[in-house]
């Protein structure tokens, strides 16, 4: 029997993995509902969201149906991981149910906690250290637009959290280049990085740090930005609005990027704030595409997960 697999980060997957889930996603996205790919036929997905959430819980209960399987969706209140029951309960009582855990929660350690009290894989849907689907969307969306065995150059403008996390771990496997730009103060944790230093080592990816945003774009294929303040950062809101306020992407930024550059955004955007609607609705934005590849690769995902 094969040993049980978890998708917590991107740090699970080697190089060879996320090339052959994104070509499955693109499988899929081919051939959207085709009987044979019915691969989690008669199993039972749980969906546990702790945080808000438009395009994680409907791509996921989509892709679970499709797949032929069945989705429950779990809040906060049904659960209460961590004050209610333990999270370690709380896995061993669902792995006696269901086929899959999917998780989106505030702490990335709840997430390891139910991994590995689990006989069966669990799903990092997001945590406040990893969004690593979100990246594999990316990942699919600049395939399609640039080519599978292109390499990529990709500048980040914004705060280093999950999901700069997430593309960094992507580019560093890769062996993209991949270029944060953020106020000081606002990199990502400098653990988190050396250990993603370490992977680009050996794959040949180039990541840099700045803090003039022009600089990070200039030569980058793609640019991505997320929200200056993330759920559960509300209070700093403020403070980050004013920091972060030389770091929008709009117009005379994307003018120092290539002509054929792309944007991108995770979403929920606050338009107006880390982005400007006449960017974000422009030919060049890529967020809307993104947002649909969660679909296919979620699919993948499962896919490679339970096969």
């Amino acid at each position: 029997m094969n040993p049980k697999k978890d998708l917590l980060s991107l740090n699970e997957l080697s190089a060879g993995e996320l090339r052959a889930i994104l070509s499955q996603a693109r499988v899929f996205k081919q051939n959207r509902l085709a009987k044979e790919r019915r691969i989690f036929a008669d199993r039972t997905a749980v969906l546990i969201f702790e945080k808000p959430s438009l395009r994680t819980r409907i791509t996921f209960e989509t892709a679970v149906h499709e797949l032929g399987g069945h989705a429950i969706t779990l809040t906060s209140e049904n659960v209460g991981i961590g004050k209610r029951e333990s999270p370690e309960d709380i896995a061993r009582n669902l792995e006696r149910w269901v086929h899959l855990i999917v998780v989106r929660t505030f702490s990335h350690a709840m997430v390891e906690q139910l991994a590995k009290s689990s006989s069966v894989p669990v799903i990092n849907a997001l945590t406040d250290i990893h969004h690593p689907c979100q990246a594999l969307a990316f990942a699919l969306t600049l395939d399609e637009r640039f080519g599978a065995d292109s390499l990529k150059n990709i500048a980040f403008i914004g705060d280093g959290n999950n999901v700069c996390n997430s593309i960094a771990l992507l580019c560093a496997k890769l062996g993209y280049r991949f270029t944060v730009a953020c106020p000081p103060g606002y990199e990502p944790s400098p653990e988190l990085w050396g250990h993603i230093r370490r992977i680009a080592a050996d794959s040949g990816a180039v990541l840099t740090i700045v803090h003039d945003p022009k600089e990070a774009v200039a030569g980058a294929m793609a640019v991505y930005t997320d929200v200056w303040a993330s759920m559960g950062q509300e209070n700093e809101a403020a403070k980050r609005a004013r920091d972060f306020a030389a770091f929008q992407v709009n117009a005379d930024l994307l003018s120092c990027a290539p002509s054929d550059a792309v944007v991108s955004h995770c979403l929920p955007a606050h338009r107006g704030e880390e982005i400007t609607s006449e960017v974000l609705d422009s030919k060049q934005s890529v967020a809307f595409d993104e947002a649909e590849n969660r679909l296919h690769v979620q699919k993948a995902v499962i896919d490679h997960l339970v096969s």
